[in-house]
């Protein structure tokens, strides 16, 4: 972990930053948008407008990278992204806040690429396991010191606007100025979701329906806590105790993956999940069961979208990985541009209780498809299958190899371990 941290210092102090920015921006337009007076069907746009943008640049960033190298497009990027940040609050109508949000989930798909490129790069075999891990830290670290600084400013007017401008200004800083060299970038040709369904049906399903997850709780739970007459510090206090439980629950659910059917481990996640949820749903009068539910929905949601990966993997050949890691963005995408306009839609007649009702409808489904799927196939020997690497919903397809890579190692290990013991 040491050797990890002085390789790469520079950039994971770079997204720390970078994360607080991207953390308050988000919570910050679902209070903001409130203070205007937008309706819950135009702030789903707005937030269902980021992750078009993110899946846009997913697909396109690698051939920027590859057109004119790392440096240039990071700093590119950036520099829109600290533009965007400041035109929010000069520019208060919810259709230009839809294209400024297609815009700035562009420009931080592109971002992580980057840096998950050169994060990957600077890793060996032996380090990379921990190097996901030091990034996943960060970025939900990130996230959740972000919802401190919403509470030291008023969201009606520019200063809490230009806080995370400057962040993601400075967040540059330390990257593009780090003595490491930038990694060569090659991209495999993607595996059509047909052939990855046909591989991996719970695998499919999963990354589509968690999709839907994330970027509802990432969009939607400050619109949430706007409607429900929250005020600004139990907002922040209601979004952060999901990257808290996400984090704190991370690795406890990793290790059991490595020890039992992942299936079952998805179902009984799942399901854990979708009771987090319909207590928020009973509950919703009091916010200590609020706070509680959100750590529960985002302690498992989180860790579901990894768990997801390994057990994809484990039907994988190792030469099919790589393709297959741009399927699962893609889809995990698709479903993450749906979730927020569905959570608006249903916002919109049932109040904003139909925030939970969407979440425990979709880890329902989640639980419901996986018990159906093990009743379809045999499970993989445990000694059969790869480790379990942390890996976020928000992660690019370069994370997601460099996750499948540990895998791959930790699978080739176990296999010597194996031999050797016959031996």
């Amino acid at each position: 972990m040491i050797k990890v941290l002085a390789s790469s210092w520079a950039l994971l102090l770079g997204m720390l930053l970078l994360m607080v920015g991207n953390g308050l921006q988000g919570t910050l337009l679902g209070v903001r948008g409130g203070l205007e007076g937008f309706t819950t069907l135009q702030m789903s746009l707005v937030m269902s407008a980021y992750f078009l943008g993110f899946l846009g640049g997913s697909r396109m960033a690698p051939e920027m990278i590859r057109r004119v190298g790392h440096v240039r497009v990071f700093a590119a990027l950036g520099s829109f992204i600290s533009a965007v940040l400041i035109l929010y609050p000069a520019i208060t109508d919810p259709w230009a806040w839809t294209l400024l949000r297609v815009i700035i989930g562009f420009c931080f798909s592109g971002v992580y690429v980057t840096a998950e490129s050169w994060l990957n790069n600077a890793a060996t075999n032996e380090t990379r396991g921990q190097a996901l891990s030091l990034y996943m830290i960060v970025q939900m670290a990130g996230i959740v010191a972000a919802q401190g600084l919403l509470t030291l400013g008023d969201p009606s007017g520019f200063i809490l606007f230009i806080i995370p401008s400057v962040l993601v200004s400075i967040s540059f800083a330390p990257i593009l100025l780090s003595v490491s060299p930038t990694p060569p970038f090659e991209t495999t040709k993607p595996m059509s979701i047909r052939a990855l369904y046909h591989v991996s049906p719970l695998g499919c399903v999963g990354a589509f329906l968690l999709g839907g997850v994330y970027s509802a709780l990432f969009g939607m739970a400050a619109v949430y806590g706007t409607q429900s007459g929250l005020s600004v510090a139990q907002i922040s206090a209601f979004v952060a105790a999901i990257y808290v439980g996400g984090l704190l629950m991370q690795f406890p659910i990793g290790w059991m993956s490595d020890r039992m059917d992942r299936r079952q481990l998805i179902l009984g996640t799942a399901v854990l999940g979708c009771i987090g949820a319909l207590a928020g749903l009973m509950f919703e009068s009091r916010f200590s069961v609020l706070l509680g539910a959100m750590f529960v929905v985002g302690g498992t949601s989180n860790p579901l979208y990894a768990l997801i990966i390994a057990y994809t993997n484990d039907f994988l050949e190792h030469e099919d990985m790589a393709a297959a890691s741009g399927g699962m963005i893609f889809l995990n995408g698709v479903g993450a541009v749906a979730g927020p306009l569905i959570t608006g839609w249903i916002m919109g007649y049932a109040g904003p209780s139909g925030f939970f009702l969407f979440l425990a409808a979709l880890l329902g489904s989640l639980a419901a498809y996986a018990a159906y799927r093990m009743t379809q196939r045999r499970a993989p020997l445990v000694s059969e299958t790869g480790t379990y690497s942390p890996v976020l919903p928000s992660a690019t397809s370069v994370a997601v190899e460099a996750a499948q890579e540990v895998f791959i190692e930790g699978q080739e290990e176990e296999h010597a371990r194996h031999a050797s013991d016959a031996a």
